[in-house]
């Protein structure tokens, strides 16, 4: 996966993604708050109970919980009847459920949101992703940032953002208790919190760059996996199994090492951490029991004061867990970031929308891919509107980026000439309207793991059964498909694979022939039909298309005899250009490859 990009801001592309479900999460952070502030009233119902009911001290409560307490009848008459104590406890703990039962109630319908948000988002931003994206980076990496970088995301947000804002609540009425109650002990308590804190710290950075090792590798397995999965009968066709298997197995191994790696470094945090947590509580509990012998604290303020001090500590122990959370999210985000942060195929303001029905012409067009030397070199030629354009031309001639740059799946740098149609550039139509008007079947067909009908209308929902036939009859296509026991309803595997080479392209042809477009081009397209079917094909398109602009971009001679103009292209250029019967005796290439193609078995074998 290239990235070049600068990094993201994380808060700014997490809000993003919280649309919709910003209202349900502070639901969800209310009720945690409501949560917290149970767990502080129950220590000190307790410590009444000690030290006021049962023990007869001078309370020290505030106004309003003595007008509480005095409205039903005192501390004394609470000490004989201490059930009414208990039933308290008890109402603050229904309280405690109900809130979090809202809580996870809330938190879990915004974290499917959140999810869904994501998803949509990143689906609908790669679909506009321009095609030399897509050529840069794996479809496995790609799928992989879009499932499990979108749920550790989601696993950071619903789960330790939440539990962020109710620990900080946690720790500042804690504070708050503990203080009210004994000053020193809550010092002795906070002595060891800096040093947990920085040492937390220190492992943040080192587990981020583990979990971003891990996570890329993740993601060149799954494209591997994905790769050998797509390409499985080639695998089985030379016998590479075993190979493969090694390869995966090497990999996978690198992969788990570094899990290993990375789990060794959280063992040696959280075993730390909880060693400096627990020698936090031993001073706590060895220094309360001091001041409790000492008559400097009172055992029901002791009571609360532990309670209050595991609610303080429990937080910091599940620091170290919540940082390698959060740089298990960083990395995820910025991996999600990349993708959404990718400029996507945008038009010019005020794009045409032409008549396509012009003449097609290339001005001195030249070209090369990112990092690759110069593929097109002063291209130039025009092909009127109604005809054919045949072009020839070995591989690597540039054949198909030609036709690439005309749909503009990549597009033409600035001062590298200009493709008009109808003598409007290209580059200022709308590109939704240029494809809708040019139909392509490219050199490797494509088909979805769907029926043959609905491969062949996906151009048009609106296609009807009729409509689909004379389309596949156009690409003699429809014999073969009545043949099929289940006839169009016939399910087509992965990539097509339950389908001839030969029938592959002829249904990815019957699937442009649906749109109708006054611009068609087939590159390579018939090279695996034999050549009766070809030329029945070539016959087909020439009755029925015979007003559309047609460009066969072919190896075969016979493919291109019908062409009104044949361009023969040689290492990114034009070396030839005419009618077929000028070509057959200009003593060129075309001129060459047509006596070799015109043998006769007898003539090649001499």
């Amino acid at each position: 996966m290239q990235e070049n990009k600068p990094a993201v801001r994380k808060g700014a592309l997490i809000w993003r993604f919280l649309k919709g479900s910003k209202g349900l999460f502070v639901i969800s952070m209310l009720l945690a708050a409501l949560t917290a502030l149970t767990d502080m009233i129950t220590p000190q119902i307790i410590r009444a109970a000690v030290d006021n009911a049962i023990g007869g001290n001078e309370p020290t409560f505030g106004p309003a919980v003595m007008q509480l307490v005095n409205s039903i009848g005192g501390f004394e008459y609470l000490g004989k009847n201490l059930w009414i104590l208990a039933l308290a406890i008890l109402a603050v703990a229904l309280i405690k459920v109900v809130s979090q039962y809202g809580f996870m109630l809330s938190n879990t319908r915004a974290s499917e949101t959140l999810v869904k948000t994501m998803r949509d988002t990143l689906y609908t931003h790669i679909e506009h992703l321009p095609f030399s994206w897509h050529m840069k980076n794996h479809t496995g990496d790609i799928i992989q940032r879009c499932t499990s970088d979108i749920e550790t995301t989601r696993n950071f947000v619903a789960g330790q953002m939440t539990s962020l804002f109710r620990i900080m609540i946690l720790v500042v009425l804690s504070m708050i208790f503990m203080f009210s109650m004994n000053v020193p002990l809550t010092i002795i308590a906070l002595i060891p919190m800096p040093v947990i804190v920085l040492y937390s710290i220190r492992f943040h950075n080192k587990i981020g760059e583990g979990f971003k090792e891990c996570d890329e590798s993740e993601g060149r397995l799954s494209a591997m996996a994905q790769e050998n999965l797509t390409g499985v009968r080639v695998v089985r066709a030379f016998g590479r199994e075993r190979y493969e298997k090694d390869r995966f197995e090497k990999h996978n191994e690198e992969y788990t090492g570094l899990w290993v790696r990375l789990g060794k470094v959280m063992s040696r945090f959280w075993a730390s951490s909880d060693v400096l947590t627990g020698l936090q509580i031993m001073l706590v509990v060895v220094f309360g029991a001091i001041f409790c012998l000492n008559d400097k604290m009172s055992s029901g303020e002791y009571i609360a004061f532990l309670s209050y001090n595991g609610l303080l500590s429990w937080p910091i122990r599940m620091l170290g867990r919540m940082l390698s959370e959060m740089s298990k999210a960083g990395v995820a985000v910025d991996r999600i970031g990349y993708i959404v942060e990718s400029a996507i195929e945008k038009d010019k303001e005020n794009a045409l929308c032409p008549d396509m029905t012009g003449d097609i012409a290339f001005e001195h067009v030249n070209f090369a891919y990112d990092g690759c030397p110069q593929m097109l070199h002063d291209i130039h030629f025009t092909m009127k509107a109604g005809t054919t354009l045949g072009i020839l031309g070995g591989t690597g001639s540039g054949k198909s980026t030609m036709m690439l740059l005309l749909d503009r799946l990549y597009d033409l740098p600035a001062d590298c000439g200009r493709i008009t149609i109808g003598g409007v550039d290209i580059a200022d139509m709308k590109r939704e309207h240029l494809r809708k008007h040019i139909g392509i079947v490219l050199q490797e067909p494509f088909l979805f793991s769907r029926t043959l009908q609905e491969n062949l209308s996906i151009t048009n929902e609106n296609l009807t059964l009729t409509d689909i036939r004379e389309a596949a009859r156009a690409a003699c296509l429809d014999d073969t498909i009545e043949g099929f026991s289940k006839g169009y309803d016939t399910f087509v595997g992965e990539r097509g694979v339950t389908l001839s080479g030969g029938q592959k392209q002829r249904a990815a042809i019957a699937r442009m022939l649906t749109q109708n477009t006054p611009i068609m081009i087939f590159d390579d397209s018939l090279s695996a039909v034999d050549a009766e079917t070809d030329a029945r094909i070539r016959k087909a398109l020439e009755k029925r298309f015979g007003s559309a602009s047609i460009i066969l971009i072919s190896h075969r001679i016979t493919t291109l005899s019908k062409a009104d103009q044949v361009i023969v292209l040689d290492k990114g250029r034009i070396v030839e250009m005419g009618s077929p019967a000028e070509l057959e005796k200009a003593g060129g290439l075309y001129q060459k490859i047509y006596e070799i193609q015109s043998l006769t078995k007898e003539e090649v074998d001499a």
